[in-house]
């Protein structure tokens, strides 16, 4: 009886790491690499996006104040 249940765990133990193995390989394989690199560019272009937006704001807002430019007649999002 000792033998079949350390045998099951055995089993178990060698199902639970091929899976784990499996799924690095995926992560690190060319698939994986290209799904990372992918969202890291996203991320990337949607920070540069947010910070012309700031920029752009913050710009016409030191303008306004300084008086080089007149207030903007449209309502800003």
């Amino acid at each position: 009886m000792k033998k079949i249940f350390w045998l099951g765990v055995g089993i178990t133990i060698g199902v639970i790491a091929a899976r784990k193995i499996a799924a690095a390989q995926g992560v690190i394989g060319p698939e994986g690499l290209n799904r990372a690199v992918g969202r890291m560019s996203d991320a990337v272009h949607d920070f540069a996006d947010a910070m012309r937006e700031n920029m752009d704001e913050r710009e016409t807002d030191l303008r306004v104040a300084l008086g080089m430019d007149q207030a903007p007649k449209t309502a800003r999002h």
